[in-house]
């Protein structure tokens, strides 16, 4: 990430610019990190002296992916995944900023644990990596965090993990201390008392006799959610929606002009309960996989704007964990190396175009962030990748860079290859 990098000209690249919603054919220079020149007029011919020339042969050049919610280990879980084994798989899935989650032991609600992060980060990533910070102590619900002194550490955001705080005296208080330092407020929308199932709760569940979690869950703590907004003006960001109940919810907001914004799964817009099969323990989710008309509903939101952000919503688990009855395993499945290649099955069904995907991946998180990533524009960071959308492939466990293997795409044909990825300037994966 250096100033001191040689320059790269990219030529022959189909340019895909989600923030302006542009796409055109030509070249791209890097110098200093940053976006020097772009357009149909940069050509081989016109590399400067030094400059590597790659020439994408018509492949995609965008933005990296931003992707907001992902599991990174450390510090506390390094058996399950680090902050070197997750930007690496990052990188081989083009994403160039991971946002850290806070479900580490101990939690992310000290500035010395975030000021932790971002050194392990610097020492050991290959990508950026931005850590969110506890939005209560020990992510128990019960005390706010030191939010004013988190975000001045580098917290870029305030989140329980998949915890929902359940207070709503505690969540208008912190709520109402964010809004004073503009911080972003993301939460877990799911009523615990509610939701104590390990599947969606519907026909499917019963004739496999799991308990349900209906969507009922996720749209109470929603509302009421929607309504501390209302009440105290916070950024509020709805971690992970999956039904059309919690939609018609966030469309109501959107519309009376409340600053908030969603977040979807890779996995909830290309799966449905019924993958889970024979009891596929690799697809135990919280929120769970609904049923396909919700999954339906959810690609058509996504596509219209509603939803504003695609996250991986990484979660390693070891096979200890995931090789026991379906109802005693653990929730969640990694992805960060898999989230651009499934979104492409999106692309290629015709049901959301390749601009708007990746602006849900790039930037759009972005401008929720606040960062300067997720453009292709003179003088952007040199955040960037190329890749294949239509280059086909089989999912390999064994062939994934993650510490742990419980994805669930194992042995699904996906497209979408990355063939490089750049960050501020420097190449960190180039396919071989």
């Amino acid at each position: 990430m250096s100033a001191d990098l040689a320059p790269v000209l990219f030529v022959n690249a189909r340019l895909i610019d989600p923030a302006a919603g542009s796409e055109q054919r030509g070249g791209l220079l890097v110098r200093g990190g940053r976006i020097a020149d772009l357009g149909p007029g940069l050509t081989r011919d016109r590399a400067p002296e030094g400059a590597r020339v790659v020439d994408c042969g018509g492949d995609v050049l965008a933005p990296g992916l931003i992707d907001m919610q992902a599991f990174v280990g450390e510090p506390g879980a390094e058996h399950r995944e680090t902050i070197a084994s997750a930007t690496l798989s990052a990188a081989v899935g083009g994403i160039t900023t991971l946002v850290a989650t806070t479900s580490t032991d101990p939690a992310v609600d000290d500035p010395a644990v975030v000021d932790f992060v971002l050194r392990r980060a610097r020492d050991t990533g290959r990508v950026r990596v931005l850590p969110m910070a506890s939005l209560t102590k020990a992510r128990e619900g019960r005390e706010m965090a030191e939010l004013g002194l988190l975000q001045q550490a580098g917290a870029v955001a305030f989140y329980d993990g998949a915890r929902s705080v359940t207070n709503a005296l505690v969540m208008r208080r912190a709520m109402t201390y964010a809004r004073d330092f503009d911080a972003l407020i993301v939460h877990f929308t799911q009523d615990p008392d509610l939701a104590g199932g390990v599947m969606n709760e519907g026909e499917f569940a019963l004739r496999l006799g799991l308990a349900g979690v209906p969507r009922e869950a996720e749209a109470v703590m929603l509302d009421r959610d929607l309504r501390l907004v209302a009440l105290t003006g916070a950024r509020y960001h709805a971690a992970v929606l999956t039904s059309t109940l919690s939609l018609d919810s966030l469309r109501a907001a959107k519309a009376a002009g409340l600053p908030v914004t969603c977040g979807v799964t890779i996995n909830h817009l290309t799966l449905n309960e019924n993958d889970i099969g024979d009891y596929r323990t690799f697809l135990k989710l919280r929120p769970p996989l609904r049923h396909e008309d919700e999954r339906q509903k959810l690609v058509a939101a996504l596509a219209e704007g509603l939803i504003d952000v695609i996250v991986s919503d990484h979660d390693p688990q070891d096979v200890e964990t995931k090789r026991v009855p379906f109802a005693e395993a653990e929730f969640g499945a990694i992805g960060v190396e898999t989230m651009l290649a499934a979104a492409m099955r999106l692309v290629h069904a015709g049901d959301v175009p390749l601009p708007r995907v990746l602006a849900a991946m790039s930037s759009r998180p972005a401008e929720i962030l606040g960062l300067e990533q997720g453009r292709l524009q003179k003088g952007a960071p040199a955040d960037l990748i190329r890749f294949d959308p239509d280059e086909p492939f089989v999912v390999d466990p064994d062939r994934l860079h993650s510490r742990c293997r419980n994805t669930p795409f194992d042995g699904a044909l996906l497209q979408g290859v990355v063939k490089l990825t750049m960050v501020g300037g420097a190449i960190v994966h180039e396919a071989a």
